[in-house]
């Protein structure tokens, strides 16, 4: 053991001696494991692996900028795809539970076989399914539809968010995953314009307007299928597809992608991107304490603001206005929660904090919240419209916490099972969300948006409580690291085959607060 432990205190100057290339690390820990710790040979991008290379900020920037272009752009307009065909009608009950019933084997699927395989053919699928609700015919064709749609859409969010995290580093991502969300706010709106013209094709061939709104949005989620097919990577190391014959990276590229992926998380070349995932994941994944303070945001958060939401038309309708003029002034709050969400990604990226700005988003809401309680009823209208397009513009930090989930499981398989956890659970507090304004509380639903306030309330005392956990747990490992003198440390990290299973209990590893 002692000769290992000179060799590796060897390695590590030597790679320190290097300069440039290695930044400081987001979590203390990180570095030293990233020096100590080579890929597995299993691992996809071992070939590129080089503990040594350099390179200069612009290269870095070079290769980020080529992956947006590739990558980001088109996993945006997957997405966009995937939101065409959810927000052509209001989702069923149908829908949502055949949507959180994929969510995990999806995701066991994707480790299995790959996102290159697994994504497009989710895609492919509910856009087929799409296109044959033109040939609906009664309710139990309709509900079968819609169930379908969402087994094909469920874990497709996940997906796309684990997929991400092989090609970003943990500060690169929540702006990333806002990029994503976005694109859902933009489909939102240009499917109800698209809805609008599509609808009125009705009587073409003798056909309703759904009959065509079903059939040609179908049609284009598969055709965006099929493209994914041939545009999708296998891995950052195997970018060749029938319409990338060189691939996307140069040798030299690839040397870069792979060493400042593993530099920031070296978790990430300790499996194979098509290693399955075990029972032994999913028990990890629920039973780690760290993370459910994560899960109880996800439940709560988002509810204060989904009510309010689905609140705007009515309000506008009571004005006066159609159902098309109705649609369009939603889009205000839509571009609005694009810049607020995007802002706070960015911020939260660039300060390497979360807490602080999930409880700026969530407090963005309260003070709507509590003036549209004493708002006097009747009338005001105008002004009721202003708070809840403020309300539905909120700074949705759904990307944040997705981000904060990832770089703080360390283990990517368990990586896979706590995004899906967490995207069921969400989806369980939307649906809680639209059970709080009740009919006999309208219009101005004064006792839903009491409820909404005191959980509101809650959220915040959450997420407080998570950052003092997530803070107490890295000053008990701060405590016993510090204890231990530098050959035991070294010894500690050395040991890789009995540290392997630890994941972020590692004593050498910080949570991100």
């Amino acid at each position: 053991m002692g000769n290992d432990i000179e060799s590796i205190a060897q390695t590590r100057n030597r790679v320190s001696e290097d300069g440039g290339s290695l930044k400081a690390p987001t979590k203390v820990g990180r570095q030293e494991l990233a020096d100590i710790i080579p890929p597995h040979d299993s691992y996809e991008g071992k070939h590129r692996f080089d503990p040594h290379a350099t390179w200069t900020e612009a290269e870095e920037r070079r290769v980020v900028r080529k992956i947006d272009w590739l990558l980001l752009s088109w996993l945006c307009v997957m997405m966009f795809g995937l939101q065409l065909d959810r927000g052509n009608v209001s989702n069923a009950l149908s829908d949502l539970l055949a949507f959180m019933s994929a969510e995990f084997p999806v995701q066991l699927l994707t480790k299995r076989y790959g996102f290159k395989k697994v994504l497009p053919t989710l895609m492919l699928g509910w856009g087929v399914v799409s296109w044959a609700q033109a040939w609906q015919h009664d309710r139990a064709s309709y509900y079968v539809c819609r169930a379908l749609i969402g087994g094909f859409e469920g874990g497709f969010i996940p997906g796309v968010i684990l997929f991400s995290t092989y090609f970003y580093k943990s500060k690169e991502l929540a702006m990333r995953l806002a990029a994503f969300w976005s694109t859902l706010n933009v489909a939102r709106v240009i499917s109800a314009l698209l809805a609008a013209g599509i609808l009125e094709m009705r009587g073409i061939h003798g056909k309703p307007g759904w009959f065509w709104l079903f059939l040609l949005e179908g049609l284009l989620t598969v055709v965006l299928g099929a493209i994914s097919f041939v545009w999708l990577p296998q891995s950052p190391t195997s970018t060749k597809t029938l319409l990338w014959r060189k691939g996307w990276f140069t040798e030299r590229e690839e040397v870069i992608v792979v060493n400042r992926i593993l530099r920031d998380d070296p978790a990430k070349g300790l499996t194979n991107i098509h290693e399955p995932a075990r029972w032994k994941d999913i028990r990890e994944a629920w039973s780690d304490k760290s993370m459910w303070g994560l899960y109880l945001i996800g439940l709560i958060a988002y509810i204060p603001a989904s009510p309010v939401q689905g609140y705007l038309t009515l309000t506008l309708k009571r004005i006066g206005f159609s159902t098309f003029n109705s649609n369009m002034l939603t889009v205000p709050s839509a571009f609005l929660q694009i810049l607020t969400m995007l802002a706070l990604a960015y911020s939260s990226d660039y300060f390497n904090e979360r807490t602080l700005h999930i409880v700026f988003g969530e407090l963005w809401i309260m003070p709507l919240l509590i003036a549209l309680l004493t708002l006097p009823d009747g009338g005001r209208e105008w002004g009721r419209f202003t708070l809840i397009t403020l309300v539905s513009g909120y700074p949705y930090f759904h990307p944040l916490v997705s981000s904060w989930i990832s770089e703080n499981t360390f283990d990517v398989k368990k990586r896979a099972i706590t995004a899906a956890t967490y995207n069921v659970i969400v989806q369980i507090g939307s649906l809680v969300g639209s059970q709080i304004y009740r009919k006999w509380d309208g219009p101005y639903y004064k006792t839903g948006n009491k409820v909404l306030v005191a959980i509101c309330a809650l959220s915040l005392v959450v997420m407080v409580v998570q950052r003092w956990t997530l803070v107490r747990l890295n000053k008990e490992k701060e405590k016993k690291w510090s204890a231990m003198s530098s050959e035991e440390k070294l010894a500690y990290q050395a040991d890789v085959a009995s540290r392997e299973g630890e994941g972020n209990k590692r004593l050498d590893f910080r949570f991100a607060t």
